[in-house]
């Protein structure tokens, strides 16, 4: 995850830097290596105070609700623009113009999150091997390069502008921070240092583990490369600023090996450029998934926390917040679509107001936050850099007037947002206008297409959940016979249960058969990064399945299991050898094949690890 932004920043920070300085770019890239470097280290220490999520959300919290607000939406602003730079640059060193890249990337974005939609669990597999890719093939470019480093340090020259002129120039290719933001929100579900407890939880060794060696690749190979671009004869300022490390692959490593004789079959073919392109622009795609997932979190985190409106929080049959996911897929791409020109500049105006907001706030924050148990050192050190992010961030806002406005505009919605979630609810209108419909339909004897029920069961299990708990007793018992199918009399002990179906029903029969316990499992399936508490009194679907439940086995001894977990047939496995149980019945999967082929088959993945003692039963 780290790698995936934090490693693809040298894709377009060289080949910007070079734009605005040409052979003075190195002193530029220099100074952003070093800032990186620093930034890098003092969040080891926020990672090592903060274990169960360093965030600037969490760190922020610790002075001020409305601090830990401010500095969330400016991270949500960084994500939006990563989402849409690292897909648009993925284009880029695919080969596209930058136009034909700016609607492939729009495309693709949306596919993006129309698959993160069904919540694949998969994708942290393809991220490492890109990775390990990616890392091979700049330490061959690495290698390629350091016989052309004497002719650029003869090419480089000094910065001859003024101070301050200088000093913009350096904020304008701040590009390489937010990928250790990211990290940070992560220290809740790091592996505990050896001897750490979860009541006593620490991450400081997993944190240096996850961070120093993506810093040290990040910062050595952009020093390097930002040194031996200059060597390249006659190149424009903006001739190759979107895909600088494919030329330079090209002129380094695939020019020198058509001159050798054995391999003259070449040509004019670019085998490494080619390859650069394709590893490159996987990794940024991958980024692209990574930022749109954790914008996810940050927003599911301020509903969970009623910060914000507790209806995007709303989850889907497959433990994914569908309203937040449409709002990180749509804003990406509004982003990327209001870019006029050059969509590469554009994007890199609005993208370091964002992270380097989040880092000025969370750094302040722990600076600040005297209770934590710092060293005199680890917080005269974090300040200075407080006080160079919080420069950088002045500057931004001030000399790059589009992307204040950008920040300023997510923080206006996001406090809106806030304010009337917490003056006015979010009307239900929508919601009653559906049950309005339905009812209207049934007491007129007019079908409803299968299609409408299923996207109402999958986009707003909430809605038949709540109308069902506010119906009479009465009416309540025979809308449930008729969605329980069936008596079948099979013994069962234990039932997963994801809704109100005709496998309830059979659960019931067998627990009256052999006069059994009935353990009814309910499971969330939450797929974010950032982990968030849910409480079963607050899952209105689960309320209502344990409460058809009881209305209908009145003479059954039953317990309810609430879980939460990305993780479902581990926690069905889990929870039936807790209890003890000799017999599991699980419904048939209503999955589509594309959702069973991006998150597995559940029935397989119980069934293979299963216990041979317990005996496992499919309905449907």
């Amino acid at each position: 995850m780290l790698y995936g932004d934090w490693g693809t920043s040298k894709a377009y920070v060289t080949g910007i830097a070079f734009a605005i300085a040409m052979q003075s770019s190195f002193w530029l890239v220099l100074a952003v290596g070093l800032l990186t470097a620093i930034v890098g280290f003092n969040y080891i220490w926020v990672c090592k105070y903060f274990p169960e999520g360093g965030g600037v959300y969490s760190a922020a919290r610790a002075h001020s609700r409305h601090l830990a607000l401010i500095g969330g939406f400016l991270l949500v602003a960084n994500y939006l623009v990563t989402a849409a730079l690292s897909c648009f640059e993925a284009f880029v060193y695919f080969g596209f113009t930058y136009e034909d890249a700016k609607r492939w990337a729009i495309l693709t974005i949306f596919i993006i999150g129309a698959v993160n939609f069904f919540g694949p669990r998969h994708s942290g597999t393809l991220a490492i091997w890109l990775a390990l890719a990616t890392v091979a093939v700049m330490a061959i470019l690495a290698v390629a390069c350091l016989p052309h480093l004497p002719a650029a340090v003869a090419n480089l020259e000094r910065p001859r502008r003024a101070p301050m002129e200088w000093w913009v120039a350096f904020t304008g290719v701040i590009l390489a921070l937010s990928g250790v933001e990211s990290i940070a929100n992560m220290t809740g579900v790091m592996k505990l240092d050896p001897g750490a407890s979860s009541a006593q939880p620490r991450v400081s060794v997993t944190a240096r583990k996850a961070i120093w060696p993506v810093l040290i690749e990040v910062v050595v190979l952009t020093m390097l490369f930002g040194l031996a671009m200059n060597a390249i004869p006659n190149l424009g300022a903006r001739d190759h600023e979107g895909d600088m490390l494919r030329y330079m692959g090209q002129v380094f490593v695939d020019e020198p090996l058509r001159n050798v004789s054995w391999l003259g079959w070449l040509g004019q073919h670019t085998p490494f450029a080619d390859l650069t392109s394709l590893v490159i622009g996987g990794l940024l795609l991958s980024a692209t998934n990574t930022a749109i997932v954790a914008l996810v979190s940050v927003l599911y985190l301020m509903c969970k926390d009623n910060e914000m409106p507790a209806q995007f929080g709303r989850l889907n049959r497959f433990g994914v917040p569908w309203i937040l996911m449409l709002i990180a897929i749509l804003a990406p791409i509004l982003v990327l679509d209001i870019q006029t020109e050059n969509a590469l500049h554009g994007l890199a105006v609005l993208y370091a107001i964002g992270v380097v907001g989040a880092i000025a706030v969370n750094l302040g924050s722990c600076v600040f936050n005297f209770q934590l148990p710092m060293t005199r050192t680890e917080r005269s050190v974090m300040a200075a850099t407080f006080v160079v992010v919080l420069a950088i961030e002045i500057t931004i806002a001030v000399t790059k007037p589009m992307a204040a406005l950008f920040a300023g505009t997510v923080l206006a919605l996001g406090f809106g947002a806030r304010a009337f979630h917490k003056g006015v609810r979010l009307p239900s209108w929508f919601g009653r206008w559906m049950l309005a419909l339905s009812d209207w339909s049934h007491a007129h004897n007019i079908p409803v297409p299968p299609i409408l029920s299923r996207l109402k069961r999958t986009l707003l299990p909430h809605v038949e959940a709540e109308h069902a708990m506010a119906q009479p007793s009465e009416e309540l018992v025979v809308k449930l016979v008729k969605q329980l199918g069936p008596e079948r009399h099979t013994g069962a002990i234990m039932v997963a249960a994801r809704g109100v179906t005709p496998t309830l029903r059979f659960a019931i029969e067998q627990a009256r058969v052999h006069q059994a316990e009935l353990y009814v499992l309910f499971i969330r399936e939450v797929f974010t990064t950032i982990p968030t508490r849910l409480v079963e009194e607050e899952d209105t679907e689960a309320q209502a399945v344990f409460h058809a439940i009881r209305s209908i086995a009145e003479d059954v001894k039953i317990t309810t299991i609430y879980a939460v977990s990305d993780d479902l047939a581990w926690t069905i496995l889990d929870h039936a050898a807790i209890a003890g149980v000799d017999s599991l019945i699980l419904g048939h999967s209503r999955r589509m094949a594309f959702t069973r082929l991006l998150r597995g088959n559940l029935l397989e993945q119980v069934g293979s690890q299963l216990p041979e003692e317990i005996r496992l039963i499919v309905v449907g």
